[in-house]
C-alpha cells in the first residue's frame, strides 16, 4: 500500500484569496439571517401583542355591564350595517365580469351600440341598455344573447324609436339573468 502524503498548511504558506472571499460571502450571509431574524421576532411580538390586545377587549365584552350598555348595542347594530355593505360590495366585485362581458361582446354586433350594464347581484340580473340601428338587429341580439351559455331568460322590457334622429335608431332596455358558473 502506496503512502499518502499530506500537506497541511502552517503558518509560513500564506491564505489565498478565494478563502477570505468565501467568509466574507459567509458572513454576509450570516448577517443576512440574523436581520431576517430580528425582522420576524419583531412581528411575532407585535402578533402576540395584538393578539392578547383582541382577547382583552373580547374578555370585556363578555364581562357584564352596568352602564354603557346602548352604546354597545348602537355599536354592534353600527357593525352589523358596515357587515352587510362590506359583504355587498364583495358580492359586487366577485361578479364573474369576464364571463359577462365575454358573452355580451360575442352576442353584440357593430350595429348594436350598448351604452349601461347593470348588474343585481341579488337575483342575479343584468340590466343592459342601448341602441340598435334597426329591430332585426335588435332581435339578433337578444337571440345571441339567449344562446350564450352565460345567460338565461332574455328579454326585451322596452324598446323606442328616436322619431327626432333621421337614422331612427332603436333604444332599448333589456334584462338576462346570468347563469352561475359552477
Amino acid at each position: 500500500m502506496p503512502r499518502l502524503r499530506l500537506k497541511f498548511p502552517d503558518h509560513g504558506q500564506s491564505v489565498p484569496r478565494i478563502d477570505y472571499s468565501i467568509l466574507f460571502i459567509g458572513l454576509l450571509i450570516l448577517a443576512g439571517v440574523l436581520l431576517q431574524f430580528q425582522q420576524i421576532t419583531e412581528e411575532v411580538n407585535y402578533w402576540t401583542n395584538r393578539v392578547e390586545r383582541l382577547e382583552k377587549q373580547q374578555q370585556q365584552k363578555t364581562s357584564p355591564r352596568t352602564r354603557g350598555t346602548p352604546r354597545v348595542k348602537e355599536f354592534s347594530q353600527e357593525i352589523r350595517k358596515e357587515i352587510i355593505q362590506a359583504n355587498a360590495i364583495l358580492d359586487q366585485i366577485n361578479l364573474p365580469w369576464e364571463a359577462l362581458f365575454d358573452s355580451i361582446e360575442n352576442a353584440a354586433t357593430e350595429e348594436i351600440a350598448l351604452l349601461s350594464l347593470q348588474p343585481t347581484v341579488s337575483s342575479r340580473t343584468l340590466r343592459i341598455s342601448g341602441e340598435a340601428k334597426n329591430m332585426s338587429e335588435l332581435l339578433d341580439f337578444v337571440e345571441a344573447l339567449e344562446r350564450e351559455l352565460t345567460f338565461e331568460n332574455v328579454h326585451l322590457l322596452n324598446y323606442k324609436i328616436k322619431q327626432d334622429n333621421p337614422h331612427r335608431p332603436i333604444v332599448f332596455l333589456l334584462t338576462a339573468a346570468w347563469i352561475q358558473a359552477s
